[in-house]
């Protein structure tokens, strides 16, 4: 459920359970923290899906079992922003819940039009993972994650890039070519290079 791919130096992590909206397991989470782990010295990660939807959050069986305060969430994210290269979440469409996490994690974020977002925590009545908020507040401060964290609302793309949660819109047909061009300049140079502009972005400010 879980594809990974090695292309050109690229880790491509794909969510492949389409016919469930790429709604996440326990078996998927694992799947996906091993990815990134893996992924760790590589000069580039792009993580997409199959389908319409990037991932629907956590499978709501699996949900109810305990899966939604499982540690693993906060594993993955942490995988993903631990990576020394650049990371690009290239959703191929809505992203909700949990699955946000590893959005959140990437340097950067790009989506189709038609992609929207949510995480309805109070609804469900579950607390989001720990770091989720504190990414989200870095990108879109904290009234605006609080509006989607506590007031529950759905933005949709536009809004998205507005607050800073997306970094562009790309036509679906495009969203891998759109990320391949994002890492096209890291894989083409030094990986020191590379690391040291990233490291210098994370203590700017």
């Amino acid at each position: 459920m879980i594809d990974v791919e090695r292309e050109d130096g690229v880790f491509i992590v794909t969510l492949n359970r389409p016919d469930k909206a790429n709604a996440l397991n326990a078996q998927m989470l694992t799947q996906l923290v091993d990815a990134m782990r893996a992924a760790q010295d590589a000069p580039a990660v792009i993580l997409t899906g199959r389908g319409r939807v990037f991932s629907a959050g956590a499978d709501l069986e699996a949900a109810r079992a305990g899966l939604a305060t499982s540690s693993l969430w906060e594993a993955l994210s942490a995988a993903v922003a631990a990576c020394s290269g650049l990371t690009v979440a290239a959703l191929n469409g809505t992203l909700a819940g949990g699955a946000m996490g590893m959005a959140l994690a990437c340097d950067i974020r790009i989506a189709p039009p038609q992609a929207t977002f949510f995480y309805p925590v109070m609804k469900l009545g579950f607390l989001p993972q720990p770091s989720d908020p504190l990414r989200m507040s870095r990108l879109i401060g904290p009234a605006r994650t609080k509006l989607i964290l506590m007031g529950g609302q759905k933005i949709g793309a536009e809004e998205a890039l507005r607050f800073g949660l997306i970094d562009r819109i790309v036509a679906p047909e495009d969203i891998m070519d759109h990320a391949r061009g994002l890492v096209a300049d890291v894989i083409a140079a030094k990986p020191a290079h590379a690391q040291r502009i990233k490291q210098m972005c994370a203590t700017s400010g």
